[in-house]
């Protein structure tokens, strides 16, 4: 394998043997003036060798990502499960409490996880994320001792920090082993994770709900067999996660190499760059990232809608709370694949609004069905809007991510603002579980038409802000007096983001 040239790191070693010229698959673009020609541009050098470190890293970190992701679903939207199984009776709630006990998990969320994202990125998401796994599988397993509504609000509070910066530490920790183009795929691989543990989680509650003759309630089962499972996993988390590809054991030195010249040129403006809180918090001067938060508030009431309610929406089909919890798994799985099928799409297109509109709009057709048909008279067609209700909700959440990482070339910069945008669109469960009210059951009118209404300017709002984009890298093309292909430009040279001339938006 050849080695690759990393201009700005002086740590690494020179290779012996650098490779100038393009795979004949990939010709090298006619860098003309005003550019400078000795940039040294994002295309793939050598495709084969490329692949080769892509497979190590799917193989060794993905799917123990995409396990404590899974852990984590598991973990945040169990408490629906254990609604259908009388926890609200058991625990002595009264009226609204249980709305309540959903609504608190999200004020930490949305508090903590900048903070926490910050130290992330400083002391590393490798360590970081087993930690946070450890504290929010704990507060798992406390839960089978909780006795009342104040023990359940305390559990749910410290829920929410630990979770806090999971998913946005999680995202910039793939940020900095796969290029822009890779990402939404390897995001929707880890991602899906969250529709198979709803999809488990149904399926381990029908088994768990079966329990009889226990001096526990058989919900409380349900906490404990996943917050221990979790916990352990952690555990195997810490010493499993390299801290970057430079460090992974399962790497030879060619490959670090060529890892880290991947991410320089095509991720990162400099690879592992120490943390500047000044420096980083300079992504609130940039006006699309107003335009990505509105998009992640708007994402916000349908992801959580479904993830905190589905078993409730499905409940008004008239089945059993056995057959309920059951029939949620359909519409997990299916969302799991749909979002497989746009991200692919995604990676292979190179874009990303076109597909977030796409799942925008999913939701908005679901929910409006449910809506607006009767549920009883036409159960299959209900039960087909709940697919689309699902369809529409991971895809939006993965691609969004995935967008705005791609287009921040600063890592302290990324890190901020996933850390604000993932926790904004799950802090809208603060609308969603007070818009899925009891009095308003089982048809859940103003909730669902809530939750359309969001979905659809949701569409709105990312067709917009996907039509300015193409506007803005044609006028830069006009300027430069040529089509400039993103890729030309390596990403070690957009350090400032929109502000330098070349830079191009990944659309």
């Amino acid at each position: 394998m050849s080695g690759y040239k990393s201009p700005s790191s002086s740590s690494l070693p020179e290779p012996n043997n650098l490779k100038t010229s393009y795979d004949v698959n990939q010709e090298a673009p006619d860098l003309e003036s005003p550019l400078d020609a000795s940039l040294e541009p994002a295309y793939v050098v050598d495709h084969r060798a490329e692949r080769a470190l892509c497979r190590k890293f799917d193989y060794r970190l993905l799917p123990i990502l995409a396990l404590m992701y899974l852990f984590n679903a598991l973990d945040k939207g169990n408490l629906g499960n254990a609604k259908t199984d009388g926890l609200e009776a058991d625990l002595h709630f009264k009226s609204n409490q249980y709305n309540i006990i959903l609504s608190v998990f999200y004020i930490p969320y949305v508090l903590c996880a900048p903070p926490l994202g910050m130290v992330g990125k400083r002391y590393g998401p490798a360590r970081a994320l087993p930690i946070l796994m450890a504290g929010f599988g704990s507060m798992t397993i406390l839960t089978v001792a909780a006795t009342n509504f104040g023990g359940m609000m305390a559990l749910r509070w410290f829920l929410g920090m630990f979770e806090s910066a999971f998913f946005p530490l999680v995202i910039y920790y793939l940020t900095t082993f796969y290029r822009r183009g890779e990402l939404a795929r390897r995001l929707a691989i880890f991602y899906a994770a969250s529709n198979i543990a709803n999809a488990f989680s149904g399926l381990l509650a029908v088994g768990v709900f079966r329990i009889t003759n226990t001096p526990l309630y058989p919900w409380r089962y349900l906490f404990l067999i996943e917050g221990s499972c979790t916990f352990l996993f952690s555990v195997f988390a810490f010493f499993y996660l390299p801290a970057n590809a430079e460090s992974a054991r399962f790497l030879n030195d060619a490959e670090k190499k060529l890892a880290h010249h991947r991410i320089q040129v095509d991720s990162s403006s400099i690879v592992n760059e120490k943390f500047n809180l000044k420096e980083s918090l300079k992504i609130f001067r940039q006006p699309t990232t107003y335009a990505f938060l509105a998009i992640e508030v708007c994402l916000g009431v349908p992801l959580q809608s479904v993830s905190l309610f589905l078993p409730q929406i499905i409940a008004r089909l008239g089945y059993s709370t056995i057959k309920t919890n059951l029939y949620t798994v359909a519409p997990n799985v299916s969302g799991a694949v749909m979002l497989l099928i746009l991200a692919f799409a995604s990676d292979y297109t190179r874009r990303r609004g076109p597909f977030i509109v796409l799942g925008f709009l999913f939701t908005f057709i679901g929910f409006i069905i449910y809506a607006t048909i009767n549920v009883k008279q036409q159960l299959h067609v209900a039960y087909f809007a709940s697919f689309m209700m699902c369809w529409g909700t991971s895809a939006p959440s993965v691609l969004l991510s995935t967008w705005y990482n791609n287009n921040v070339p600063h890592e302290g910069r990324r890190v901020v603002l996933t850390s604000v945008g993932v926790p904004l669109a799950n802090v809208m469960g603060l609308v969603s579980s007070n818009i899925f009210l009891n009095q308003d059951a089982p048809k859940y009118l103003p909730a669902l038409a809530t939750t359309a209404a969001f979905g659809g300017t949701g569409a709105l709002l990312a067709a917009l802000l996907s039509t300015y984009m193409v506007i803005d890298n044609k006028r830069r093309d006009r300027k430069l007096g040529r089509k400039l292909d993103i890729r030309e430009v390596p990403t070690e040279d957009l350090r400032d983001g929109p502000s330098v001339p070349e830079f191009r938006w990944f659309l």
